[in-house]
C-alpha cells in the first residue's frame, strides 16, 4: 500500500498519460499532493487574442487542469460540477503562468477547490473556484479505502 503522497503522484501520472489537452497546451505538472496541484504553462503566440493579451480561455484551462489534478489526487475519480473564474490582470505573450489548486472542502461526493493563477513576479492574474463531484470509481481498486481524507 502506498502512502498518500505516493498515491497522489500515481493518480496524477495515470491522468497525465491521457490528458492530451494539457499536454498540447504545453502545461507541466510541477507539484502534486493529496488535495493540491501546481501546473505551469508558457503563453505562446497562438494563445494571444485581438487585444494582444492571453485569451482568458487559456487561463481558465490552466486553472481547470490544476483543479482536475487536485481533485483526482485521492484515488477517487472526480469531474468538474461547476467552475468560475475572475480575471484580475492581463497576461502577455511569453509569460509563464503558475496555477496552484488547493482543496478547501471534501464532503461526501462534493469538493470545493480554489486555484490562484500567478504570472510574472508572482502577481495573481486570476482566481478560480471549482466544485467537483466524485464519480465513485478509483484509479487503483487495490488501494480503495486507503485514500487520504482532509
Amino acid at each position: 500500500m502506498r502512502g498518500p503522497d505516493d498515491l497522489a503522484r500515481a493518480c496524477a501520472e495515470a491522468m497525465w498519460r491521457d490528458d492530451r489537452a494539457s499536454q498540447a497546451l504545453g502545461m507541466t505538472l510541477e507539484a502534486i499532493a493529496p488535495g493540491l496541484a501546481r501546473l505551469a504553462m508558457t503563453i505562446r503566440p497562438d494563445m494571444v487574442n485581438g487585444h494582444g493579451t492571453c485569451h482568458g480561455g487559456f487561463i481558465f484551462t490552466l486553472a481547470d487542469s490544476a483543479f482536475a489534478f487536485a481533485c483526482n489526487s485521492r484515488n477517487r475519480r472526480a469531474v468538474a460540477q461547476h467552475c468560475f473564474v475572475t480575471f484580475l490582470r492581463p497576461v502577455r505573450l511569453g509569460q509563464v503562468l503558475i496555477a496552484e489548486a488547493v482543496e478547501r472542502v471534501l464532503s461526501g461526493r462534493n469538493g470545493i477547490y480554489d486555484v490562484t493563477v500567478r504570472g510574472d513576479e508572482g502577481l495573481a492574474v486570476a482566481e478560480f473556484r471549482g466544485h467537483s463531484r466524485l464519480l465513485g470509481d478509483p484509479f487503483f481498486p487495490e488501494e480503495e479505502g486507503h485514500h487520504a481524507s482532509p
